[in-house]
């Protein structure tokens, strides 16, 4: 796939978890979609190093979306854990 492909599986993905994780993000919508896409690219490695399966097949197969859709949620998580943690210490 190219590096469009990624960009757009990668934008969809990070809309898709942060539906699926709601609640207050730290940052605006240009941190949710770059969550996305980086989170696609770590879904998609994560297939492939812990399961031994090439989950980047193409745009429209399932695992491709799956792998991007996990490793956004995970990212997202990370995200919330390190910028929130450090937002309330600022605040006391």
């Amino acid at each position: 796939m190219g590096i469009i492909a990624w960009i757009i599986i990668g934008l969809l993905a990070g809309a898709i978890a942060k539906a699926l994780m709601p609640g207050k993000d730290p940052g605006g919508i240009i941190i949710t979609m770059l969550i996305g896409i980086v989170g696609a690219l770590l879904g998609g490695w994560l297939g492939k190093v812990i399961f031994g399966v090439d989950s980047i097949d193409g745009f429209f197969d399932l695992s491709t979306w799956i792998a991007a859709i996990i490793g956004s949620l995970i990212l997202l998580a990370l995200y919330r854990l390190v910028v929130g943690n450090r937002r309330s210490r600022r605040h006391e």
